[in-house]
């Protein structure tokens, strides 16, 4: 079996945005729905085991670390007023929905991943969102991100790529570089390039040796200040290497508990409130075909 799990947070702000390119305006569920329906989408093309994350509030503990962690401040109200709407509609829809409010949306997608991971029976985990901070997850071809916008398949070979560094990496990364999206700065004058080139030798914060005169990278523009950099700065480095490290402990259930059964009774009046009845046709018509397949 392959595993599916879907980013809910991100697949309603592409739902959004991309209903405001496509109609100049979104109505005030459209991307709920779309999210709803595009995952209906993934059970028809064949997906069976499915299970949605999202952040029912935007703080986390993370913000208790980091007083410019990311947050709902500034946010489109229209956008924060569809999240519990998208969750109802998916909980209805009868896919297994994470509702983050301690953890991140990232941190439950993380833990299945493992879980999944973990089962024999399961042949490929399908992270499907396209964010950074996830490539920690992978593994060789067995643990993969998958990008619906590109039609894209992320391997740890994309990964490694794409940063210069391999999954194990990507949170020492992050915490040099820093995330702009996040809300956390990185350290000053470490960039992709230098991040990337010292973390491919010694692969962690911890083990890049305090001196550069140690480190045996000649080519490396600025060594000794980017050394100095993080030995004055280390705290700072370590904090956002815990902060863009996803957490593995949220209770996420089995691999079997993500088994998607079909639409729940609830869907049709749910729908129809929101203005889109035949969302509850077309979840019925997929669970049909569903069914008769797996039989």
């Amino acid at each position: 079996m392959r595993v599916h799990l879907i980013d809910g947070t991100y697949e309603l702000f592409r739902q959004h945005f991309g209903q405001v390119a496509r109609h100049g305006d979104a109505g005030p569920y459209d991307a709920a729905v779309g999210v709803a329906a595009s995952t209906l989408q993934l059970v028809a093309a064949g997906a069976t085991h499915v299970a949605v994350a999202s952040d029912h509030v935007i703080e986390s503990f993370r913000n208790d670390l980091w007083a410019g962690y990311k947050s709902s401040e500034g946010m489109d109200p229209v956008l924060l007023d569809q999240i519990p709407v998208m969750e109802q509609l998916l909980v209805a829809c009868g896919f297994t929905t994470w509702a983050m409010v301690e953890w991140e949306a990232d941190d439950a997608l993380a833990a299945a991943a493992a879980v999944a991971a973990a089962d024999r029976r399961v042949e490929q985990v399908l992270i499907v969102t396209p964010d950074k901070d996830l490539g920690q997850c992978v593994r060789g071809q067995r643990v993969v991100q998958f990008d619906r916008r590109k039609n894209e398949i992320v391997d740890e070979a994309a990964v490694e790529m794409k940063f210069g560094v391999g999954p194990a990496s990507i949170a020492d990364y992050l915490a040099l570089v820093g995330d702009a999206a996040d809300g956390y700065p990185g350290l000053p004058g470490w960039g992709a390039k230098s991040a990337a080139t010292v973390l491919a030798k010694f692969g962690t914060i911890e083990d890049i040796p305090a001196s550069s005169a140690d480190w045996g990278l000649p080519g490396l523009r600025g060594a000794e200040k980017l050394a100095r950099t993080l030995h004055d700065q280390m705290a700072d480095a370590l904090l956002f290497k815990v902060i863009a490290t996803v957490a593995l402990d949220v209770p996420v259930g089995t691999v079997d508990e993500w088994e998607w059964q079909g639409p729940t009774p609830a869907l049709a009046p749910l729908a129809a409130r929101l203005g889109a009845p035949d969302l509850a046709e077309r979840a019925e018509r997929v669970w049909l075909r569903a069914s008769s397949a797996r039989s």
